[in-house]
């Protein structure tokens, strides 16, 4: 794509405007979009007007802007994402109805664990956790999944750098990490206290597609004093069915 006097592309406007979208940040102003994605005001408002008329972006009654039914609709389209939840939904309903709390699909994103669904009861305790939302890979128990059983240059790039404090039991050690990592490949799921909120507890097991490869981690946020056996079983169980249905899909 052509690229502005700055050096930047239209691509890179595009997505820079996209990304100053968040889970808690729905609607914007195109001036306040102009800011956060670090554009001048006249572009700005020239590309998000592009996009609205493209169905990516739409306006509300106020003007302001927010994400377009088109850019779902165009993600949705031949998705990974969408066929492994597909996949996964019959059995994150199991474990979630014995269970009782939330219960997570997640996948690796660009060094995050990006949630594609939750199911939660009424009653179900504290959660943080959003669909489309995204948790540091060593700050959750399915971010501590997919980083152990992911690739060792993703693995020594957490490693090496800084490890935020989430809450006061966030493992922010490296040599820690890497024990803690070598553990959940060696018994096949991880149990993370208080990693995220002092309250919770995060149980995770990885999900393997056909050929036996880590696609995703399925997790439960039980209270803090809960116990985890049950709930780890369930887990197991769910991501052997949900290998299963991968496999057929494939065939």
């Amino acid at each position: 794509m052509a690229n502005s006097p700055s050096g930047d592309s239209v691509t890179d406007r595009i997505v820079r405007i996209l990304d100053t979208f968040t889970t808690e940040r729905t609607v914007q102003s195109a001036t306040d979009i102009g800011r956060r994605a670090g554009l001048p005001s006249a572009t700005a408002h020239r590309q998000v007007e592009a996009l609205v008329e493209a169905g990516l972006l739409e306006r509300d009654e106020d003007r302001r802007v927010r994400l377009g039914m088109r850019l779902w609709e165009l993600a949705l389209r031949g998705s990974h994402a969408l066929r492994l939840r597909q996949a996964a939904m019959p059995y994150m309903e199991r474990v979630q109805a014995t269970v009782r709390e939330h219960t997570q699909l997640a996948v690796l994103e660009q060094n995050e664990a990006l949630f594609l669904e939750r199911l939660s009861s009424p009653d179900s305790g504290a959660n943080i956790t959003r669909v489309a939302g995204r948790l540091p890979l060593h700050a959750s128990s399915s971010g501590l999944v997919l980083l152990a059983f992911g690739s060792t240059e993703l693995q020594e790039r957490v490693l090496t750098a800084p490890l935020a404090r989430i809450s006061p039991e966030t493992i922010t050690d490296a040599a820690t990490l890497r024990r803690t990592l070598a553990h959940i490949r060696r018994v096949g799921y991880v149990v993370a206290p208080g990693s995220i909120e002092s309250v919770s507890t995060g149980v995770a097991v990885p999900v393997r597609d056909g050929s036996g490869a880590v696609v995703a981690a399925l997790s439960v946020v039980l209270p803090r004093t809960a116990p985890t056996e049950g709930a780890i079983a369930a887990l197991s169980d769910a991501a052997a069915g949900i290998r299963s249905t991968l496999t057929a899909d494939r065939r």
